[in-house]
């Protein structure tokens, strides 16, 4: 009993420890966002989230019949779980804590979001896991394949094998699959997945989709309505807000952008160098490389991560109005446009970075790669070369959870932007420096 009493005793410091590191880190990088200037009016639900789920330790905010269910990839359809009568929350981490407990689970090489996963799992600490009826990990690489098994044995979980090439036999054995989710998603809610209930779930995520291409027409404006960084926030927030929420902070961000433009209003009155952000994930709390791009005197105009812009895009097509036709309209959405490096042919990729970088007047790129992250590290030469052809400077930055290479990413970032600004004309820099 004496043992028994010292590791419980043992385990309630580990636990205190943890959530104290865990909040401090988390309240550290809010307040971060919350300084930088230029923040539209409604971000506060947006802001109010991250809170709660990593500060205040709660779940999201949602009654307590409904349940839940942990996605780890957006190419699981979030109409399905709706339509099961469930809420989805997006379980990627960027946790610095869990992280490091991970670190002891996990692989040396495998990467950090991977290690957060398993330290969240581990410490069994954390409500938004906890309180998941069922997880979905899509196989997207090696260590999601693994981290599957290992959150097997805390609850239960479903694996969804992604295809390598997106032809019309890899899409017909997604749709089995999806139907495969529908059965095991009645199983964990006790609710039936009808064509009614889907297509109201189309209806909720729809919503969601419109408000977001709102916000990515009003953010490609000049002047600047909005920093990057805040809207990363509001994109991460979305993976703990129900979509029908989100869509109703993200209307009250829109008009209050749509006011801004309409006034002239702008964030600053310099021309800040407009950078995209693409490769591995940027999740909260690891928002460090955003952060020390626009507090190094750039703006993050693109962001094409998987926990950006990226996951609500592509809106599905319905060419058949039937259950099967919305359930092949999911599976179209999800693999067909998707860049992620997962396929072996990633050329749509391109395309995609090229969009964008049109679209947004972007001056240069930076392609993070978390350590171990071997899928997006293996494109980067590729990306190099073409974006070389377009004349646009891009830089690759490896990090990882943790905050010792934090002043070695930002004197690269500082270097980076500096570059962008000599590359412009000797006026237009002229202009630049007398604008306050």
């Amino acid at each position: 009993m004496i043992t028994s009493s010292r590791d419980r005793e043992r385990k309630e410091r580990q636990d205190k420890r943890f959530i104290n590191k865990e909040t401090q880190t988390s309240a550290k990088y809010l307040r971060r966002i919350e300084e930088l200037s230029g923040a539209p009016s409604g971000m506060r639900p947006f802001l109010d989230t991250l809170r709660r789920i990593y500060v205040e330790m709660k779940g999201i905010d949602i009654p307590q019949t409904e349940k839940t269910i942990g996605t780890y990839c957006v190419m699981v359809p979030q109409e399905l779980i709706y339509a099961a009568g469930a809420v989805p929350v997006k379980l990627c981490s960027g946790n610095y804590t869990a992280f490091f407990i991970g670190d002891d689970i996990a692989p040396r090489d495998a990467c950090p979001l991977v290690k957060a996963v398993a330290g969240f799992k581990h410490t069994g600490l954390m409500p938004v896991y906890e309180k998941c009826s069922m997880m979905i990990v899509p196989v997207t690489c090696d260590c999601k394949k693994k981290i599957a098994g290992m959150l097997g044995n805390y609850c239960d979980v479903m694996t969804m094998h992604i295809p390598t090439t997106k032809g019309d036999d890899d899409i017909d054995e997604y749709v089995s699959q999806l139907y495969d989710f529908c059965a095991r998603l009645e199983h964990a809610t006790g609710n039936k997945i009808t064509y009614d209930s889907l297509a109201e779930a189309f209806h909720k995520t729809g919503r969601a989709q419109y408000e977001l291409s709102e916000f990515i027409r009003l953010k490609k404006q000049m002047p600047y309505l909005i920093r990057g960084t805040h809207a990363m926030t509001i994109m991460n927030a979305a993976a703990y807000m129900p979509a029908e929420v989100w869509a109703d902070a993200l209307r009250s961000v829109n008009m209050s952008l749509s006011i801004r433009a309409m006034k002239g209003e702008k964030i600053t009155n310099k021309k800040l160098p407009r950078i995209l952000l693409t490769g591995s994930p940027i999740v909260y709390p690891n928002v460090k490389i955003p952060l020390l791009i626009e507090e190094m005197g750039g703006i993050v105009a693109g962001d094409e991560t998987c926990m950006g812009e990226r996951g609500m895009w592509d809106p599905p097509v319905i060419t058949d109005n039937s259950f099967d036709g919305m359930i092949r309209a999911l599976a179209n959405r999800s693999i067909r446009p998707c860049p992620c490096p997962t396929f072996a042919d990633n050329t749509q990729r391109i395309y995609r970075l090229k969009q964008l970088i049109k679209e947004n007047q972007i001056q240069g790129v930076i392609y993070h790669v978390l350590r171990g992250c071997l899928v997006y590290d293996f494109e980067y030469k590729r990306i190099e070369d073409e974006l070389g052809k377009l004349d646009v400077p891009v830089i690759r930055l490896e990090s990882d959870y943790n905050e010792e290479d934090v002043e070695q990413l930002r004197i690269r970032i500082e270097a980076f932007i500096e570059l962008i600004k000599l590359r412009q004309p000797p006026e237009k820099r002229s202009e630049d420096s007398r604008e306050l």
